[in-house]
């Protein structure tokens, strides 16, 4: 069996080992098809506080960096909201994510036709939505210096959180969002709040300047981040291209999320800039979260986790007709009415995660014959 690459295991908290199993089977699948892959396995989260007491163990991320490749499950329950900040579940994620310099995170937000009436919004605004959105990952207000919270002289409190970016930072970016155009509709919308914010007027000079050097057969358009958080919802599919900074990122994604019927259909990457042959390190993940309060019930919806896999195979592996395939089932068990509780809709028919893990590989089979 030729062994295609290594992948880290990372399942996490709470839903995340649930929904990371059926990746395992998937990966299984592929196995008996002579495409091997060797998997390690490693705690983050919450998992890794009880184990190493820290969120993200030294000897973890140094595996991390040297196997490059990371499928991630999820981090973060109630049991660690008083924990120090330093060492709250969602820090390792955060560790991981700076320390394997994996600035661009692409959230694609598309809807299968099988659950354009799933969403909340009206079935014509969502039917054939195929929206990408690309938050810069490893800079920002979640990153930048000074932060904390400090004690004022009357006995107040303040809170600091800096937003900061650079030229440097801003161009990889918009580059990946231009380049990503170029495979798709041709088209930019690059998100900021230019009209209150200095880091805002230098990331919409910046992706201008860019535009105009390099990437003028790409159409640009330019909206500030509340503007585009309403045009989500009023009309989804002017986007085509989404790229803005971590915050603006984070929220706008799981408003899209919410245009697709849930966030457990969303997946996402997180990818680095190429090495000297091309290659580039990455950590994949589905959007939703672990989802402490169904955690170890078995329900849920593991379709997020397989289209995250799916996204590695195609970026980390260039296994793009796997991806394919794998895609395709999914959307074919969809159609036959499948659902996780999520995403259930009259008429359907209810599975638990294991279920609908066991429908999707009946379908990679029949993809075969």
């Amino acid at each position: 069996m030729a062994e295609l690459g290594r992948i880290l295991f990372l399942p996490g908290d709470g839903i995340g080992p649930e929904v990371m199993e059926e990746v395992r089977r998937v990966i299984g699948w592929l196995d008996r098809r002579q495409m091997g892959f060797e998997v390690h396995e490693d705690s983050v989260g919450g998992a890794a506080y009880e184990k190493y007491g820290t969120p993200l163990a030294d000897d973890t991320l140094a595996k991390a960096l040297e196997i490059g490749t990371v499928m991630f499950g999820a981090v973060g329950a109630a049991q660690y909201d008083t924990l120090p900040f330093h060492l709250k579940p969602e820090q390792g994620l955060l560790r991981l994510r700076k320390e394997l310099g994996l600035f661009a995170n692409l959230r694609p937000a598309m809807v299968f036709p099988a659950l354009a009436e799933a969403s909340t919004l009206k079935t014509e605004l969502v039917e054939g939505l195929d929206i990408m959105i690309l938050r810069e990952l490893t800079g920002g207000v979640y990153f930048g210096e000074p932060r904390g919270i400090e004690e004022l002289p009357d006995g107040q409190k303040r809170g600091i959180d800096t937003q900061v970016y650079t030229t440097f930072e801003i161009e990889r970016i918009a580059r990946v969002g231009f380049e990503l155009a170029r495979k798709r509709g041709n088209k930019v919308t690059s998100v900021e709040k230019a009209n209150v914010m200095h880091t805002g007027i230098l990331w919409r000079e910046t992706v201008k300047r860019l535009h105009e050097a390099e990437y003028q057969d790409v159409e640009l358009s330019h909206m500030y981040a509340d503007n585009c958080a309403m045009q989500l919802i009023r009309a989804p599919k002017q986007f085509d291209v989404i790229v803005t900074d971590n915050l603006f990122g984070d929220l706008l994604s799981d408003a899209a999320a919410m245009a697709t019927g849930s966030l457990g259909m969303l997946p996402s990457a997180a990818l680095g800039a190429p090495d000297a042959d091309g290659r580039r390190k990455g950590m994949y993940e589905p959007v939703h979260g672990s989802a402490p309060d169904i955690a170890g019930q078995g329900i849920a919806n593991p379709l997020a986790t397989l289209l995250s896999f799916a996204m590695m195979l195609r970026y980390s592996f260039d296994l793009d007709e796997e991806a394919d395939r794998l895609d395709a089932a999914i959307g074919r068990v969809l159609d036959k009415g499948l659902r996780t509780g999520d995403i259930m809709q009259p008429g359907m028919t209810k599975v638990s995660t294991s279920e609908m893990g066991t429908a999707v590989l009946k379908e990679l089979d029949a993809s075969l014959s």
